[in-house]
Order: structure tokens, then C-alpha cells, then sequence
């Protein structure tokens, strides 16, 4: 099953009902209105509302805006949509959503902790904003930068968010460090690319239980970054495209491919919204 590639079979206007199970309890329970009223949005409207926008791929929009959301798709208006999302995101429940599905993922289909992978990838930000920077590669635009850990199966197990600007070794340990599951003591290889090819990283690896699997600079030449002379390959085979594969899921998001998001944080909601969906996809489907 293609997790993030579009196909007829996915219905972008509501949320799988499988997922749906699994995340509805971490809703916060709403308060009892005694004075009457107009009744409350259901939760479940809520959530499909922004399932579509952060997983719509039609190609009239280059990720759906909230007032571009017809009150007759969903019953609900589009500002309300906005603030109980809002909400939601600064109560932290799309962090506690992934975390569920982790821990889900992991006791369902069990961790592949032996060959895990790190990359990062970087996203315009046209209206900047939070953890924004001039993006070095992109002419010096605004931009972001979104950077993963995953499992040999790409399980997305950690996310972080920095600015286009920041070099990815600087996000590395903070990935290692929000891995929301304990990891075994056990033979353990990170694999990354010349981006991560820094001593000091290697050796927080090393002290972290890890075996450094990071692509080298050519043997005799040096690294822009350290000055050091390059150790060549290490000879292992090609594992990188896991992560790179994860992303590309990620991508395939408008709401995540390009961030208009002003808040860092509303943006990083849709990257866990979609990481949890891939999370549970990953473990009924394999």
C-alpha cells in the first residue's frame, strides 16, 4: 500500500474511520452547556475538516486555505474550523496523537530499531514566520526546514522543525532525543548522509548506543564544514531511501509541501496529523 502517494481509494473528506478510533478518546471532553444554546460542533466534523486541508491534493489550490472551506462541505464554518484547531494544536493533541500512534505502531508491528535513518527536507515559507530562514538552496528564500527519524520499515518516529538556514546536524540530537519510545540496548545503526558528517555528531552516536552509518566525503578530500579529511565509504548498503521515501509521503501534503502557516506550530499539527496516518497505515498494512 503506497502511503502517501493519492489514489482513488482515499476520501479526502473524511477521516479513515480506523484512525478515527484510535485518536477519539484524546479529544478533550467538551463542557456541559446548562444554559442551552446552539449545540457544538461534533469533534468528528472538526477532524475531517482538517484532514482535508492538510491531506487535500486536488490541483485547484496549492494547499487549501481555511476560508477556502464551504460551510456545506462539513456543516461547520470555516472559522470555526480555524479555532478549534487552534485549540487542539496549543492543548499539544496532534503531539499526543503521534505519540499514541507510536506506541500503537510499536506494539502492533514491533520497532525495526537495527537500521534506522535520518534526513531533512526543506519547504518554501512564503509568508515566513516562526523557524523560518533563507533558504540556501532555493535562492534565498523563506523557508523551512522539516527533518525525520525513522525506522528500516520508514516509520516516521520523530519530527522537528527548524529554518531553512540551519544546517541538519544542529536538529540531529534533538531528534534523537524526542523519540517518544524507549529503545532497547541492542545493536543499533543510524544512517544519514554527508550533511551529518561531523565528530562531535558521530560521537554523540557513539555514546547514545549508536553505530554512525554516515556517508563520507570522498577519501582525501576535506569537509567544508570541520576542515577534516574525508574517510571514504563505509561499504554498507543503500539505506538512506527510507527516510527519503517518508518525506516524499509527507510531501505529497500541500498543506505540508509548502508551509503557509505563519505559527511554526499549526504547521507542525499537519506534519504529526499526516505522520500519525502513515504511523497507522505502516501498522495494519506493513
Amino acid at each position: 500500500m503506497n502511503q502517501g502517494y493519492p489514489s482513488s481509494r482515499i476520501d479526502y473528506f473524511q477521516l479513515p474511520r480506523p484512525s478515527w478510533r484510535k485518536i477519539k478518546n484524546i479529544l478533550p471532553k467538551p463542557k456541559q452547556n446548562k444554559r442551552g444554546g446552539r449545540p457544538r460542533i461534533p469533534d468528528r466534523t472538526v477532524i475531517n475538516g482538517s484532514w482535508y486541508i492538510q491531506g487535500r491534493t486536488l490541483r485547484v489550490w496549492t494547499g487549501c486555505q481555511w476560508k477556502a472551506v464551504h460551510r456545506s462541505w462539513f456543516g461547520l464554518s470555516p472559522s470555526v474550523l480555524h479555532e478549534r484547531f487552534q485549540t487542539w494544536q496549543q492543548l499539544g493533541l496532534f503531539q499526543r496523537i503521534r505519540r499514541r500512534l507510536v506506541n500503537y505502531y510499536a506494539s502492533r508491528r514491533k520497532v525495526k530499531w537495527k537500521w534506522q535513518a535520518i534526513d531533512s527536507k526543506s519547504c518554501p515559507a512564503p509568508l515566513g514566520g516562526e523557524s523560518t530562514g533563507s533558504n540556501p538552496t532555493d535562492r534565498g528564500k523563506r523557508g523551512s526546514k522539516l527533518h525525520l527519524l525513522v525506522d528500516k520499515r520508514g516509520a516516521p518516529l520523530a519530527v522537528f522543525i527548524t529554518g531553512a538556514n540551519r544546517h541538519d546536524k544542529t536538529a540531529a540530537v534533538s531528534l534523537v532525543i524526542s523519540l517518544v519510545v524507549e529503545r532497547p540496548e541492542r545493536e543499533q545503526h543510524l544512517c544519514a548522509d554527508k550533511a551529518y558528517d561531523a565528530a562531535d555528531f558521530r560521537n554523540y552516536l557513539v555514546l547514545e548506543g549508536y553505530t554512525p552509518q554516515i556517508k563520507s566525503y570522498p577519501r582525501g578530500s576535506k569537509n567544508p564544514e570541520t576542515g577534516q579529511l574525508g574517510l571514504g565509504e563505509s561499504g554498507q548498503p543503500a539505506r538512506r531511501w527510507l527516510v527519503e521515501r517518508t518525506l516524499s509521503w509527507l510531501a505529497k501534503r500541500r498543506s505540508i509541501r509548502t508551509r503557509w502557516s505563519k505559527r511554526v506550530g499549526n504547521w507542525l499539527a499537519f506534519v504529526q496529523l499526516a505522520c500519525s496516518h502513515i504511523l497507522f497505515n505502516l501498522a495494519v498494512s506493513g
